[in-house]
């Protein structure tokens, strides 16, 4: 699958991982899906609902949250299509916690923000059968 999405939106999530730092920050992507691709249309960067003691290495959205981008998506004309998140001075890939909380046709969009900075993002889709994630082509245009 391939994740269309701008070069400004690309640097919001990193400036929300950024910003989010040291922290894990998170946030909801909505657009749509057709022909193979996931095109990015808005992105709603929301507050770390987990526990301060655990947002470290954890995010948590609300079923509020979930709700509200529901009906953002709806008034738009899109779908809620997946989630962005980051990782603080780890990698840009899907930790065990992710997988188990992922659901399957949702794009996640992690970034790996070292010492504050941004390193690299990557675009991940969970297999039909839960067991991993299989990583989706990021691709940015102005």
């Amino acid at each position: 699958m391939k994740v269309i999405l701008t070069a400004d939106q690309l640097q919001e999530i990193e400036a929300h991982g950024e910003g989010s730092y040291p922290n894990e920050g998170a946030g909801f992507m909505l657009g749509k899906i057709a022909s193979g691709e996931v095109q990015i249309t808005t992105l709603l960067t929301l507050d770390n609902q987990r526990e301060e003691e655990a947002q470290h290495n954890r995010y948590e959205l609300s079923p509020k949250d979930f709700m509200q981008a529901e009906l953002q998506a709806a008034k738009q004309g899109l779908d809620l299509v997946g989630v962005f998140h980051s990782h603080p001075d780890h990698p840009a890939v899907p930790s065990e916690f992710d997988r188990e909380y992922a659901w399957p046709h949702f794009s996640y969009i992690i970034s790996s923000i070292e010492g504050g900075k941004a390193t690299i993002t990557r675009a991940w889709r969970l297999k039909e059968d839960r067991s991993a994630f299989d990583e989706d082509t990021l691709t940015t245009h102005n």
